[in-house]
């Protein structure tokens, strides 16, 4: 069994799409970790807005799509956290042209 990496786990998670703005929660730079030890998956994840009524959706589309992309996990943690805040500046180059920030 090969452990899969962080970049493993961001490249499954670029699947799971914020519906209100229609793009993957890693380019929208809502993931803040995604590390793997041991087979065990932790990823701590944010939304635009502590308002955001989707956390509970994508927390659980985010979990499930690493279950079923990355068959060598031993077991999946997706907390929902706020701290730090997200800010625009956080996301990715592509998706602030995307959006017409640049």
């Amino acid at each position: 069994m090969t452990d899969p990496t962080s970049a493993d786990i961001l490249e499954v998670l670029r699947e799971v799409v914020d519906p209100e703005i229609g793009m993957n929660i890693v380019d929208l730079g809502l993931v803040y970790k995604a590390d793997v030890v041991d087979g065990h998956v932790h990823v701590a994840l944010t939304m635009t807005s502590p308002a955001c009524p989707l956390g509970e959706s994508i927390t659980e589309e985010s979990k499930a799509a690493i279950q079923r992309r990355v068959p060598d996990v031993r077991s999946v943690d997706v907390d929902l956290v706020w701290e730090p805040p997200w800010r625009p500046s956080m996301m990715s180059d592509a998706a602030r042209k995307q959006l017409g920030w640049t």
